[in-house]
Order: structure tokens, then C-alpha cells, then sequence
């Protein structure tokens, strides 16, 4: 099912990152285990993160696949890969719809590369919706719990 892995950074609609954007296709997790010269690589629903965890260092692009805006595992290969120190670009490609946006980005997702083009105006609208959050993730933000109680002191 290869006719499906990789995309095109022009079809990269938003992007949080000032590195170069990798424009070369990705592997599937699979292949990515078994080669040493693997840089990017891409996760379908049911494929688990923690088998990418020893190859962090020399990834430069996951991608995860939302076939369907109700699959929402990639919110957790997001969380995991994260969580374990990977730094390069996580994409979000697929059924990604404008009311996700913003869980996506507070995921780790640092771009987008939804099958259908968002609206510019609307999605910036969604990046920005929740400016206060109550759980602690990876964008960095303060909890609202840290703010009341000056954790950051």
C-alpha cells in the first residue's frame, strides 16, 4: 500500500517550525525498524509508536495518518513520541478538520497536511481558541492549576 505513504510539502498547509521542511516520502513503521537510513516515517491507525522510540534521534518527519476524523489514535502516537524527547516534525495528515486543530497542536503536532484544504481565517480562529488549558501536554503551556498557584516561581 505504498501509493499512500509520503506527501508533498505543498500539501503542507500549516507549519510550526522555522527547520527545513522534509519533502521526501516517508516509510512505514515496519520498514523504518528495519532500515538505518530511514528519516521519515509514517504511522496508520494501529501501528504503535514505541517501536519508533530507538530511532527518535535520527528522525526528521512522522507523519501520522487520520484516515477518519473519529480515529483518534493519533493523538496518542502524538502524546508518546513526544513525551519520549523527539524533536522533529510531526505531521498531521488526513480527515484533519478545523475542530481538531488545536487538540492536535497541544498533541505535539507542529504541521498539517489535511486532505482537504482548511480555511485560513477559521483555522488560525481554532489554533487560538483556548488560550487557558487545565492539562499539562507538550506545547508547553502553563496549566491554569500553575498560574493560579505560581508553580513557575
Amino acid at each position: 500500500m505504498t501509493e499512500n505513504l509520503g506527501t508533498s510539502p505543498d500539501e503542507v498547509q500549516f507549519r510550526f517550525r522555522d527547520d527545513e521542511t522534509v519533502d521526501h516520502g516517508t516509510v512505514t513503521v515496519d520498514a523504518c525498524c528495519d532500515q538505518t537510513n530511514a528519516t521519515a516515517v509514517r504511522i496508520e491507525p494501529g501501528d504503535d509508536a514505541r517501536e519508533l522510540l530507538p530511532f527518535l534521534d535520527r528522525l526528521a518527519l512522522v507523519e501520522v495518518n487520520f484516515p477518519s476524523f473519529a480515529d483518534g489514535r493519533g493523538y496518542s502516537a502524538a502524546r508518546i513520541l513526544r513525551e519520549a524527547g523527539y524533536t522533529g516534525e510531526l505531521r498531521a495528515v488526513g480527515d484533519v478538520l478545523i475542530d481538531q486543530l488545536s487538540h492536535m497542536r497541544r498533541c505535539g503536532f507542529d504541521a498539517f497536511a489535511p486532505d482537504v484544504r482548511l480555511d485560513e481565517k477559521d483555522a488560525q480562529r481554532a489554533f487560538a481558541t483556548w488560550d487557558n488549558v487545565y492539562q499539562a501536554t507538550t506545547d508547553g503551556r502553563k496549566t491554569i492549576q500553575e498560574r493560579r498557584h505560581g508553580a513557575d516561581q
